[in-house]
């Protein structure tokens, strides 16, 4: 089940309510790969619930360019579904939002972190506009991580440019 970010707020509150420390991590996620998956674990290992929030196809065609994404939003949030359901420690405590079209401005992550109101907004070092997204997450009593470095040779650029003849 993948949520929307007014559906995941309830979802949140409740665990917040519980103790449970919640982690954000952001992304488009095409074609599900091994940095995204190293990035992903590192994210959950820093708290209890890991939300993951997958960019819409729209917002990855303006980021990406054209002929992507590869896979659709729908088909990007339930690979991350599986997984979840295949490593041990991930089989409770992941939650995927789809982020829609208009997820592009300083509103759009308010609404975000105002709904989520994450402990660690969990981030890899390429992140861009780090001081806006620690400001937020700041705001929402969390704070910014930056977990994962990034490798520039595994990507799904990279994958995309060995597969082709």
């Amino acid at each position: 089940m993948f949520y929307t970010i007014s559906s995941i707020e309830p979802v949140c509150s409740n665990l917040r309510g519980e103790g449970q420390k919640l982690v954000l991590a952001t992304g488009f996620f095409d074609l599900l790969h091994k940095e995204h998956i190293n990035f992903l674990q590192k994210a959950k290992s820093a708290g209890d619930v890991l939300v993951v929030a997958v960019e819409s196809d729209l917002r990855a065609l303006q980021a990406k360019g054209d002929g992507r994404p590869i896979e659709t939003q729908s088909v990007r949030c339930q690979h991350i579904l599986d997984l979840a359901g295949k490593l041990e420690n991930w089989k409770t405590g992941v939650l995927v939002i789809a982020l829609p079209d208009d997820f592009n401005n300083f509103d759009a992550y308010e609404s975000l972190m105002s709904a989520i109101k994450p402990n660690i907004y969990a981030v890899s070092e390429h992140t861009t506009h780090i001081k806006s997204k620690t400001f937020l997450v700041e705001k929402y009593g969390g704070s910014l991580k930056v977990v994962h470095t990034f490798n520039p040779e595994i990507s799904t650029t990279q994958i995309i440019k060995q597969n082709q003849v």
